[in-house]
């Protein structure tokens, strides 16, 4: 049985020793890449497809990392991660994007983004990101 955000709900005690990471895209086939890769380095996942889901899940769930797509419905990546260090939530963000020009990357980091990630991109790469501002 699998609880979205929860991984195998057989041994909830393993679960909550897990990291939790929020992945906020619109794009299905991005969402589950980066998902399936997290989870299967070690991590619990939360996913939202677009970004008022997204600010609500990191309010609730105080994930450890948030991984959020710049162009999502509603509300941007770039919204969100504004709101958060508004709000004073810690939590770093990973801004996911096809987008490259510098002023995209300085909007980001404006908002207070810790990492900017271009599409298409390397899972290992993610991965190696999301690793280093989890684990310090």
């Amino acid at each position: 049985m699998r609880i979205e955000g929860y991984g195998n709900a057989t041994d909830p005690l393993h679960e909550m020793t897990r990291p939790l990471v929020l992945v906020a895209d619109d794009d299905a086939d991005i969402l589950s890449l980066v998902r399936l890769r997290l989870e299967r380095s070690g991590y619990a996942v939360v996913s939202a497809r677009n970004g008022v889901e997204a600010l609500a899940i990191a309010r609730d769930r105080h994930p450890a990392l948030a991984i959020l797509d710049v162009s999502m419905p509603e509300m941007t990546g770039i919204e969100v991660t504004r709101r958060l260090r508004e709000e004073h939530l810690d939590v770093p963000v990973i801004l996911l994007t096809a987008r490259a020009r510098d002023t995209d990357v300085e909007a980001g980091a404006d908002a207070g983004a810790d990492v900017y990630v271009t599409k298409p991109f390397s899972p290992q790469e993610l991965e190696s990101r999301v690793r280093a501002h989890v684990h310090g």
